[in-house]
């Protein structure tokens, strides 16, 4: 054995690939897993924690984060030792020195210094370019730098900055050409400029001007020598080569610390921006709040004396703002979006018609003190007429210089806003809200070094403008939402007030006697609610609720009963059948699958009560309209409710009972009984639901089949109250004959008036068990009803509980009553014994009278319109 694994693993040595081959064509799926894992067990893993990156890069971009890098050159070479260098080895050494410096200062200081150690030229000055393709121009970066200057000396800053347009003077020449310019006496070119040597009293002899080129050919600045120190004071061809390869080299490191300087000025812009936005999103509660930390934030971004914040009136009148505006109600919110294009609510108002709300302002030498321009001042004030263009036109406004401003300069109104301040610079940008629609509009004025706004201002700005949108809507919806809660707060008030019963009808209730449920028959299946009278059916529901061992057990105040049960009563819709009384059956029909069906004993105390109080509120304010129809009416019922709406509400309006004063008659509940049967409550509520229904029927049928006795279990038992809840429901169609037809009417005329406002309202017609013009197939429909809902739900529960068999029972005679009814049927030959009678009476197989044999029978099965009901009740039948 171990010379047969020697040969293979020699084989294996001599042939790497064909493992490879077999185990990818031959290995089993388990065994390449295998491997695969133990490979991977083996393979060295990768730190990737902060300590593993590079430190030296992550320390450097710190140090120039924080503004802690020295602005002196790094080290100040030994002039001696360079000049004892020869060309090629001061050439390296001058390149490593500029190769590795990323602050742009530094590094065009060490620029100027290298380049005038290799050329020997007593001086020379730095230009970067600035500004768009279309207005290009240089700025003096370095001016007059030595091989003995330090930065500090020569550096110009935004105050005494030198700008020089493209093509204008000897850099500005170069710089828009490419080209160098070597001049050997300045003073006789006519593009130098001799102010400066009259100002310093400095000669200028010659000069050598470069371009500073990108990899892309792109000017990104200008060299400048003055006056070889030796010979002749003029610049030759040596000089000349040696500047233009040493510039390239420049180029490429002037470009990567531009680079480098820009992802550090947006590092610094992402955090002020993230920390503003934490600031700004801290305060939601209140928008003078929120507009103070937003102006403050201004100053801090912009270093500006003063910020100003203009919130806009969203009541002012517009065309297109009206048509937004009259769909703030929540309900009709998301139509009127649809229905309003992005570019009508972009597109805003003239001028005058905008009205700010408020406006407040910020001076950074008062930064305690908000000051807040009245209405009439605004209506004034010049800053308040740009921000008003700025709300029309939408977009960024920078005012350089406002008193030489062609448009803006000549309103002096400007000048007068606050005597004591005058404004030289503005920046003004519109605020948006989610929408993309102007909602107010901020400005910050005069930069504190006295410059101009710049387009880096601009980007910050502008991105600034974002969170402040977005904070000043959350804080308006929030302030929104307040007065809405309030108004609800009322609402509900109001509503528990008119929806109560009142004391003295409670009082008369609770000193009312109550009949025995024998007078009722409240434990009988074959119960009529016809006979009674409405104060009748209120005794009649506390009744049930004194027949049972609730009121003890949970200690429900008897007046507290009595008031629940007039409130609960009051809260239902004079409906032609969804109504008060349907509801009372419903309680009495599971009153009674409860006690005398003998389902009691599968359910607790707590479970039948909330049984009982779901029956008595599963339809609460009901509108005698179905789901279906609150989904094509777009009602604000099924806005507030996705699926089965009106259940939903009903549970709702329930609860609201409930929380009505005087009315809760689950006080006394202890928190855990009390999470149990709102849960109850619910599930019960919402089963009445037929989709639900639907749905649910089959895993009732499985547990029906597979022998369920005990029903311990929560999902089982809360199927099978919700199979209770539909047989409720539906309880009609297993009442004697006389009841089971006037009931029908009664359903058939609330759906016949849906009916109508459907053919009133909507383009498509009604189902057919909702049109009035087919009233004559009522008998067919209530028997595809039957076969599609009512029989299976009562033939479950009477396979498993026997003692509710009289349900099924009555729902199959009234099934056969329908189908004698149908118009198909009516010419039908009668049965005898389970015999079918010949039209004269004869049984089948006999001559008729007149000696002939008897025709043929053909029976039509009713069930051919079940699964068509099925779908109508599905889509749109009973609650």
């Amino acid at each position: 054995m171990s010379k047969e694994k020697k040969k293979v693993e020699e084989f294996l040595q001599k042939n790497p690939h064909f493992l490879k081959e077999w185990i990818r064509e031959n290995a089993s799926p388990e065994l390449k897993a295998e491997l695969s894992d133990e490979l991977k067990v083996n393979e060295p893993v990768i730190q990737y924690d902060s300590s593993a990156r590079n430190s030296i890069t992550q320390c450097m971009f710190k140090s120039y984060v924080e503004g802690k890098r020295s602005k002196k050159i790094s080290v100040q070479k030994d002039i001696s030792a360079l000049q004892s260098m020869n060309e090629k080895e001061l050439f390296m050494e001058l390149i490593r020195d500029v190769a590795n410096e990323l602050d742009v200062n530094v590094l065009c200081h060490k620029i100027l210094v290298n380049v005038s150690m290799l050329t020997k030229c007593d001086r020379g000055s730095l230009f970067l370019a600035r500004g768009p393709k279309e207005n290009r121009f240089l700025v003096s970066k370095l001016f007059d730098v030595t091989q003995t200057s330090t930065i500090q000396e020569s550096i110009h800053t935004a105050d005494n900055e030198i700008k020089v347009p493209f093509g204008v003077g000897i850099a500005g020449c170069v710089a828009e050409t490419k080209t160098m310019i070597n001049i050997t006496d300045a003073y006789e070119d006519p593009r130098f400029n001799k102010e400066v040597d009259k100002k310093t009293g400095y000669r200028t002899h010659s000069v050598l001007c470069m371009p500073i080129c990108n990899h892309d050919g792109d000017v990104i600045g200008v060299a400048q020598i003055i006056n070889k120190t030796n010979g002749n004071h003029q610049f030759n061809d040596d000089d000349i080569e040696v500047f233009k390869n040493y510039l390239t080299f420049c180029g490429i490191g002037l470009t990567n610390a531009q680079l480098f300087e820009m992802s550090v000025l947006e590092y610094k812009r992402n955090q002020m921006l993230l920390k503003m936005a934490r600031s700004i999103f801290e305060e939601q509660s209140n928008l003078d709040n929120l507009v103070q930390k937003i102006m403050l934030e201004s100053q801090d971004l912009l270093k500006c004396e003063r910020c100003s914040v203009y919130i806009i009136d969203d009541t002012m009148e517009g065309e297109e703002h009206a048509a937004y505006q009259q769909h703030r109600n929540p309900v009709e919110m998301m139509r009127a979006q649809q229905r309003i294009s992005v570019s009508s609510v972009k597109k805003f108002y003239h001028p005058e018609d905008i009205v700010f709300e408020k406006a407040f302002d910020l001076f950074a030498c008062d930064k305690e003190n908000i000051k807040n321009p009245s209405t009439k001042d605004l209506e004034s004030w010049n800053n308040a007429e740009i921000a008003r263009h700025v709300a029309t036109t939408g977009e960024i406004l920078n005012i350089p210089d406002i008193e030489v401003d062609a448009k803006w300069g000549k309103n002096q109104k400007v000048m007068n806003d606050y005597p004591e301040f005058k404004t030289r610079s503005l920046l003004c940008l519109p605020i948006y809200s989610s929408e993309h629609k102007v909602i107010g509009v901020a400005q910050v004025i005069n930069k504190i070094n006295n410059q101009p706004f710049n387009n880096n201002d601009i980007n910050i700005f502008e991105a600034f403008g974002i969170f402040c949108g977005l904070g000043i809507c959350n804080t308006q919806m929030y302030e929104e939402a307040v007065k809405l809660m309030a108004k609800q707060s009322v609402a509900l008030e109001v509503l528990s007030y008119h929806a109560t019963a009142q004391q003295e009808e409670t009082m008369k209730l609770k000193k009312a006697v109550i009949p025995k449920a024998s007078k009722y028959n409240l434990y009988g299946f074959d119960f009529s609610d016809f006979p009674l009278s409405d104060d009748d059916t209120v005794k009649g529901t506390i009744r049930m609720f004194l027949e049972t061992d609730i009121m003890s057990q949970f200690h429900v105040p008897y007046e507290v009963l009595c008031r629940w049960i007039l409130s609960v009563k009051k809260n239902y819709r004079p409906v032609t059948y969804h109504n008060w009384r349907h509801a009372f059956n419903v309680a009495q029909t599971m009153f009674t699958m409860l006690y005398t069906g003998k389902i009691k004993k599968v359910f607790t105390e707590l479970e039948v009560f909330g049984l009982l109080v779901a029956c008595l509120c599963h339809d609460l304010d009901h509108r005698g309209t179905n789901n279906a129809f609150q989904s094509k009416s777009d009602s604000p019922l099924a806005m507030l409710y996705g699926t089965s709406t009106m259940e939903h509400h009903h549970f709702d309006h329930c609860i609201m009972i409930l929380n009505s004063e005087g009315n809760n008659i689950f006080q006394h509940l202890n928190p855990e009984d009390y999470r149990k049967v709102i849960k109850v409550l619910e599930s019960a509520i919402l089963s009445t639901d037929l989709a639900l229904y639907f749905k649910k029927r089959g895993g009732f049928e499985k547990l029906v089949s597979s022998g369920e006795r005990k029903w311990e279990d929560d999902n089982s038992k809360e199927l099978l109250r919700g199979m209770m809840m539909t047989a409720c429901d539906v309880s009609a169609i297993t009442k004697p004959w006389e009841v089971q037809q006037q009931v029908a009417e009664l359903v058939s005329a609330e759906f016949f008036e849906q009916g109508d406002l459907e053919k009133e309202h909507f383009d498509a017609g009604p189902i057919a068990m909702m049109d009035r013009d087919k009233k004559d197939e009522l008998p067919k429909m209530q028997v595809g009803f039957i076969d599609g809902i009512c029989m299976p739900v009562y033939k479950l529960l009477s396979e498993k509980f026997e003692e509710v068999a009289p349900m099924l029972h009555g729902c199959e005679r009234n099934r056969d009553k329908w189908t004698e009814l149908m118009p198909d049927r009516r010419d039908e030959p009668k049965k005898q014994n389970g015999q079918t009678l010949t039209k004269d009476g004869n049984p089948p197989g006999e001559r008729t009278k007149n000696g002939d044999p008897p025709p043929q029978q053909t029976n039509s099965s009713p069930a051919e319109v079940v699964a068509d009901n099925n779908n109508k009740m599905l889509n749109g039948g009973r609650d």
